[in-house]
């Protein structure tokens, strides 16, 4: 079992990561006043270990599973049962789930009585290598993702690959773009991952996720609130990634993500910003998770970019992108500009 430390000025957080850290700090929660935030699909799988981990007269709440229940009402619907439940300053509020359960009851933590104790515990390989740890917690509103929001650092976060065993193929890929993210941004990581014989295997996502959350506290704790811009770098391949996804749908997270990133690489290789062998090991991985499509009716995408936190100032479509092994440059364009690369690299695609 790998112990990780995350430091920052508003807090510390212990993270727990290996085969066998559920069963040994759960039960350490035991015996507390708990609540647990939770979807149907997780409680459904398990029920069971959750009424055993936290005791039985733990409050909970369960939401639909999915992205559209990262709301406002669903946030204060939270909020609410934890007063019905009689929750006080010192209880703990536990998420138990994927990325948006970690989001959402990462807010409720944060603002119910001015903060509670919190405990993250992702059971998505997304969650694990990166959502939990950071301590961005938010809902969307107005269509606008993540537009309600704050950083609160989890106390601890428990980080066991015995969840990924039940995950379906959908949510491995969704994980992957992520960690594929992260060996474009740190040279040991793309390493592993180009020699590994199937990146797939569980024993291998559960031994590089640990290397992955190195990275990002190693990020975290030299820019927690984004203001020197080197956590920026964490949304390597976001920008197109996220537009792609608005408009799109149908694939995960993660794997927009590695879309993303694999137009911004042909964008850096247009710039004259990469060349070598890089760009052709990195487009391997990429695809050897996820078909990357020649889109269609790319400008109505291209248009959501024009939405990104990221952008500057001026209105310019702001990129993270892979330049070398554990190196990213941030690209500026106008609208137009990036249109024309987006076309061009759907062309190139349909080759």
């Amino acid at each position: 079992m790998t112990e990780i430390i995350l430091n920052t000025q508003t807090g510390k957080s212990n993270i727990h990561c290996g085969e066998g850290a559920f069963k040994e700090y759960a039960r350490k929660l035991k015996g507390v006043k708990n609540f647990v935030v939770t979807d149907t699909n997780v409680f459904a799988l398990y029920k069971d270990v959750i009424f055993s981990a936290f005791s039985g007269d733990a409050g909970i709440k369960i939401l639909p599973a999915g992205e559209r229940s990262k709301t406002y009402g669903n946030l204060i619907s939270i909020i609410g049962e934890m007063a019905r439940a009689g929750i006080t300053r010192d209880c703990t509020v536990i998420a138990f789930g994927g990325g948006v359960i970690g989001d959402i009851a990462g807010l409720a933590a944060c603002l119910y009585m001015r903060g509670l104790r919190l405990v993250q515990i992702p059971t998505t390989l997304l969650a694990q290598v990166d959502s939990s740890v950071g301590g961005k917690t938010a809902v969307d509103f107005k269509k606008v993702k993540n537009l309600i929001g704050a950083f609160y650092q989890p106390d601890e976060v428990i980080v066991d690959p015995i969840f990924l065993k039940t995950l379906p193929p959908r949510e491995i890929r969704c994980g992957l773009g992520e960690i594929i993210k992260y060996g474009a941004l740190d040279g040991g990581i793309y390493k592993k991952l180009s020699a590994a014989e199937d990146i797939f295997n569980l024993n291998f996502l559960g031994d590089i996720t640990a290397d992955c959350i190195r990275h990002k506290v190693g990020v975290v704790e030299k820019d927690e609130r984004e203001t020197t811009g080197l956590r920026k770098t964490l949304n390597l391949g976001h920008t197109t990634g996220h537009a792609f996804e608005l408009y799109y749908k149908r694939k995960s997270h993660g794997e927009f993500v590695l879309i993303g990133m694999y137009y911004e690489l042909f964008i850096a290789e247009k710039k004259g910003l990469v060349s070598g062998e890089y760009p052709s090991g990195l487009k391997k991985l990429i695809k050897s998770v996820v078909n990357v499509p020649p889109y269609k009716d790319i400008g109505e995408a291209a248009k959501l970019a024009k939405l990104d936190k990221k952008n500057s100032t001026d209105g310019k479509i702001t990129l993270i992108a892979p330049v070398s092994e554990g190196e990213c440059a941030e690209i500026r364009l106008g609208f137009e500009e990036y249109l024309s690369y987006l076309s061009d690299c759907a062309k190139s695609l349909e080759k």
